[in-house]
């Protein structure tokens, strides 16, 4: 009787260690940061149309939470929300200048396991980043919001069972239809998966 109970604990032990060791499936959390460059050309600001040509480079810093599924043994799908704030933003033309504050993603990922311990992948979402335009001359400071679309790719890498180091590769455009607003990221983030 003891042999069997002792069996049955193994056999749990194993089911909940193996169930533990699959890194890409389930909640996570993280943080990123890296590189971000803005490019505007006679886009739509807080203050309206702009003439604008101006871009400007920064690291970003963000969190972010996410949900992963395994759909077959190598294809995982998943969904990420985060929040990233541009280290120092402001860019224009001694004119018009313009200041990212924040920045909210949304998105959904497809990836394909390379191996067990290395996930490939592609994103698409929605972005919105809040902005302040100013025109000193005229003593214009507006606050508002751009939204748009962003794609990405990027590599997940599991240097624990529950704990993952990525690097991304990210375009968004944020012109909402109007002249050019482009931003190109290189982040690097870390993650703990549950």
């Amino acid at each position: 009787m003891k042999t069997l109970a002792l069996a049955a604990v193994a056999a749990a032990s194993l089911v909940a260690s193996a169930a533990h060791a699959d890194t890409f499936s389930g909640p996570s959390i993280g943080v990123q940061g890296g590189w971000e460059e803005n490019s505007v050309d006679n886009t739509k600001t807080a203050t309206g149309p702009t003439a604008l040509d101006a871009k400007g480079d920064t690291g970003t810093l963000g969190i972010f939470a996410g949900y992963d599924y395994k759909l077959t043994p190598k294809v995982v799908v998943g969904a990420q929300a985060e929040l990233n704030f541009p280290i120092t933003a402001h860019f224009g033309d001694g004119v018009t200048t313009i200041d990212p504050k924040r920045s909210i993603d949304l998105s959904l990922r497809t990836g394909y396991l390379v191996d067990a311990k290395t996930l490939a992948y592609v994103r698409a979402g929605y972005s919105n980043v809040r902005e302040s335009t100013a025109i000193p001359s005229l003593a214009t400071y507006v606050s508002g919001s751009q939204n748009g679309w962003l794609l990405g790719a990027g590599v997940e890498r599991a240097v624990t069972d529950h704990v993952t180091g990525r690097i991304e590769y990210r375009y968004t455009d944020l012109s909402e239809g109007q002249g050019k607003w482009d931003r190109h990221q290189v982040l690097a983030g870390v993650a703990y998966h549950f």
